[in-house]
């Protein structure tokens, strides 16, 4: 029993407290609660933003013809994990969203943001390539290298570091999460993701938004060779006790350390 359910409990024991509501759960974005026919994406030709969960995220659209161009975030439920190139840039190379669902979200890099209508603490999210960059750094293509280079010793990487900001826009903090890592001594160790893999975020804390950026150890005079997409799936979080709650929390404590002095003395 953690110290926060011991405190509740012994405030119920004790009369204190009459227990109306369990405790918060989780709020998970899906982006299975957002409607999306088979096969397809989200992609509106337009700048705008979309909810899943407690999460809004940005959409931003540059009009250069055709499907061209996006930054920030999409959903989709595409499946595709063999079409090499832009044109495939909406696919997740896990085959479907995480833990078995049908949708998730990709970002392109601009400036996706993940933003709540009131702060709350973050716990984490399921990650992995798109298809587009992890097929690009598994065989090179026209503008980036193949990881490992001829030689496969290339100590090449891609990293994705996600930031928590309060509701100041101040960081709580970052945390970086290897989506390919080719810098160990035995290269039967390198690797490019290709599943889903839970990133705890809990080291955030209570945020009002969250911020994503990718960095790549194959750079050119323009920037980053390697596609700026990453996918995201289940990024869960949980509300923030309201100040009357945390006042009763502290008296529940209080009053479990005053319980523990008696039987201690």
């Amino acid at each position: 029993m953690n110290i926060r359910t011991l405190a509740l409990a012994t405030l119920v024991s004790s009369g204190a407290l009459a227990l109306s509501q369990p405790a918060a759960a989780a709020n998970v974005s899906t982006f299975d609660d957002l409607a999306l026919a088979p096969d397809s994406y989200f992609f509106p030709k337009t700048s705008t933003t979309f909810t899943s969960g407690a999460a809004t995220f940005n959409h931003s659209f540059n009009d250069w013809g055709g499907d061209c161009c996006h930054t920030d975030w999409v959903y989709s439920n595409l499946t595709d994990t063999t079409t090499e190139g832009y044109l495939n840039q909406h696919s997740a190379i896990a085959v479907g969203g995480a833990e078995g669902s049908a949708n998730y979200a990709v970002a392109n890099i601009g400036a996706p943001v993940a933003s709540f209508a009131a702060p709350v603490s973050v716990l984490g999210a399921w990650f992995t390539n798109s298809t587009y960059a992890a097929l690009s750094m598994q065989n090179g293509d026209g503008f980036a290298k193949q990881f490992g280079g001829a030689s496969g010793s290339d100590a090449d990487w891609f990293m994705l570091t996600i930031t928590g900001l309060d509701s100041f826009g101040q960081s709580t903090g970052s945390v970086d999460f290897m989506l390919a890592d080719y810098r160990f001594a035995d290269s039967a160790d390198d690797y490019i993701v290709t599943d889903w893999r839970w990133v705890d975020l809990s080291a955030l804390g209570t945020v009002s938004s969250l911020q994503f950026a990718l960095a790549s150890s194959d750079n050119g005079a323009f920037g980053m060779n390697t596609p700026a997409y990453f996918a995201m799936d289940n990024l869960a979080v949980a509300a923030v006790p309201e100040p009357e709650q945390a006042a009763l929390l502290l008296a529940g404590l209080t009053l479990v350390g005053a319980v523990a002095r008696r039987r201690m003395a």
